[in-house]
């Protein structure tokens, strides 16, 4: 899921200016609407009585608010799709042309070493990396007298520059008012109805539009007099972002969707891509349009990077971290069907897609051909729906994988024997899967690959085996939601959900029989057992979530394998469905596939 981490400031009793009445408890508030509803995980609270933050004090004043500015975001620490938020209450001022905000010790006398200019606070929230940055003040309050021009015009004049989203309590030549009955500031009344479930204002837009009709309503009401808050979000596409996913529509995250679609049109890909990652986190990262989005902008970078002539033979730079560089334009590409069933297991939908690849030649007329995949973010394990998931595939957790390629099939028998020199596998047959290969051998093949091949091939780790197999899709299987033994070699006589049933073949069969998913991978489901990287680990709790393995846990003698075999049942083929044998094991339904971690 998307990261949210916010600072809340709400200052009462400041040493040289007048004091506040509900600043403080403006702040709280937003602290616990952030935590409670809009799902922050971490909010910095400053403010009169704050606790102790990692045994230093939250007091607002003005070394302790910029030694949180200058410590959290001295290097980039979130991505695409997070979201950063800043609350300030308090006392702001306008001085020498630049708009201050006023800690609780800011002397309104020397203001220039006393407060903190907003510009400051801005470009050091751009900092954080976050793509989503909203400012929010009910700062204008000038010289505690809440008279003359407040803070806006050169905060907003900036905020359009970085893009910050920024939203502020009144006009400069207006006051900000607190309501006595309220106990409130009317404007942080008004915020907190329109983003909570009064108001339900998911996007800018709306909450803007709210704001402007309800903020002057409670002043009218309460001090008979006039208070605009207004709203600067640029570029335009700003408006849409949405600031509270529970509240979103199908029509924000469409519109979301179609300004995506045209920055891509406009080939801006960065922008594009941070807008499909919002749909994402809109969705709860169960959108397969905005997975197959990313992966689609993926492979427009890379194919815009292709080099203008051909070279004679592929390049390839080897590293400590065994990543490699292929030419792009040695690179081939294949087509194939890819077919979708219904939950009874008849076919819907057939559609013709393509990937890349690149063929390695192993000696004696054998190749292994290992296929692109760009990388993406996307939720590993069971979701709650899913029929017969098991206590192992949870929690659900969102994991962000680099590209990579991947064998377009589990290592066969032909492969096997060029490499190693033997072939151990019950069921012969040089097109067939090895099988009775324990982990150990497959390390050994991986590491001999290497040696053969000058680049550096391993064991997948099990968040890039789940996210190659899912393929873009959120159901059980990558099929859709069931699978048959047209599709699939499985035990047949146990099915899923309510498909048939079907063949038993007891045995491993040729690879390449069934069609692949997506991403031109076949036999993802059934056939072989697969073995990873990782230690087995009896849930996803502190899990990798940057697609690497797990290798640490209680017994590094159990091992992780994905994909299930012939003698499984349906429902152990599954997408999420997670495998574990002893390292040592050597077993007819155990295979395995390889992996090479690329850049650019």
């Amino acid at each position: 899921m998307a990261k949210n981490w916010a600072i809340a400031i709400g200052i009462n009793q400041y040493y040289y200016l007048q004091p506040l009445n509900y600043a403080k408890r403006d702040a709280l508030l937003m602290q616990e609407f952030l935590s409670n509803e809009a799902g922050f995980e971490r909010i910095f609270f400053f403010s009169d009585d704050s606790p102790e933050l990692a045994g230093k004090s939250t007091r607002p004043t003005r070394t302790n608010l910029l030694r949180i500015l200058r410590q959290l975001f001295d290097n980039p620490f979130m991505g695409g799709g997070d979201n950063f938020w800043f609350f300030f209450s308090g006392h702001g001022m306008r001085h020498g042309g630049r708009d201050y905000l006023i800690p609780c010790d800011g002397d309104p006398e020397d203001v220039e070493n006393t407060a903190i200019a907003i510009n400051v606070v801005t470009e050091r929230l751009r900092r954080c990396g976050a793509d989503n940055v909203v400012l929010i003040l009910d700062a204008c309050r000038s010289l505690g007298t809440r008279a003359g021009e407040g803070i806006g015009r050169q905060t907003a004049e900036e905020a359009r520059q970085q893009g910050v989203i920024s939203i502020f309590s009144c006009s400069p030549q207006e006051y900000s008012y607190e309501i006595e009955a309220l106990q409130q500031g009317a404007f942080t009344t008004a915020l907190l109805e329109g983003l909570g479930i009064q108001g339900k204002c998911a996007t800018v837009e709306r909450l803007d539009q709210y704001l402007k009709v309800r903020v002057p309503e409670l002043v009218r009401q309460h001090k008979n007099t006039k208070q605009t808050p207004y709203v600067i979000a640029e570029p335009v596409d700003k408006c849409h972002l949405i600031l509270v996913p529970r509240y979103a529509t199908q029509t924000d995250i469409a519109t979301l969707k179609n300004d995506a679609y045209q920055a891509e049109a406009d080939r801006n890909l960065d922008l594009a891509e941070q807008l499909w990652i919002r749909v994402l986190a809109a969705a709860s990262g169960q959108d397969t349009v905005a997975i197959k989005a990313i992966q689609r902008i993926e492979r427009l970078r890379w194919e815009l990077q292709e080099p203008s002539s051909p070279q004679p033979h592929p390049s390839i730079e080897n590293s400590p971290k065994g990543i490699f560089t292929v030419e792009k334009n040695r690179l081939k590409t294949f087509q194939f069907e890819v077919v979708t069933v219904n939950a009874k297991g008849n076919i819907t939908n057939r559609r013709n897609e393509e990937a890349k690849y690149f063929e390695e030649n192993l000696g004696n007329g054998v190749t292994l051909e290992m296929v692109q995949i760009l990388g993406g973010t996307f939720m590993m394990g069971s979701p709650e729906r899913e029929a017969k998931r098991l206590d192992h595939e949870i929690p659900l957790h969102q994991v962000t994988v680099p590209k990579f390629f991947m064998g377009k099939y589990a290592v066969t028998q032909a492969q096997y024997q060029v490499i190693m020199g033997s072939n151990p596998s019950k069921f012969k047959g040089e097109k067939r899967p090895v099988e009775r290969v324990t982990w150990d051998e497959a390390v050994e093949f991986c590491k001999k690959l290497s040696q053969k091949t000058g680049k550096t091939y391993r064991l997948p780790s099990e968040a890039e085996w789940e996210y190659a197999c899912r393929a873009g899709t959120t159901t059980p299987f990558y099929f859709g939601e069931t699978i048959t033994t047209d599709l699939v070699n499985y035990h047949g006589d146990y099915p899923y959900g309510a498909a048939p049933k079907g063949e038993y073949r007891q045995q491993t069969i040729d690879v390449e029989k069934f069609p692949p998913n997506s991403f031109g991978l076949y036999d993802m489901h059934g056939n072989v057992l697969e073995w990873c990287l990782d230690v087995y680990n009896n849930n996803y709790q502190g899990a990798p979530k940057d697609g690497s393995a797990w290798m640490t846990g209680k017994d590094n003698d159990i091992k992780l394998l994905r994909g299930s075999s012939w003698i499984n049942i349906a429902r152990d083929c599954r997408s999420a469905y997670r495998g574990r044998y002893a390292r040592a094991d050597r077993s007819s339904n155990v295979g395995f596939r390889v992996v090479a971690v690329a850049v650019a």
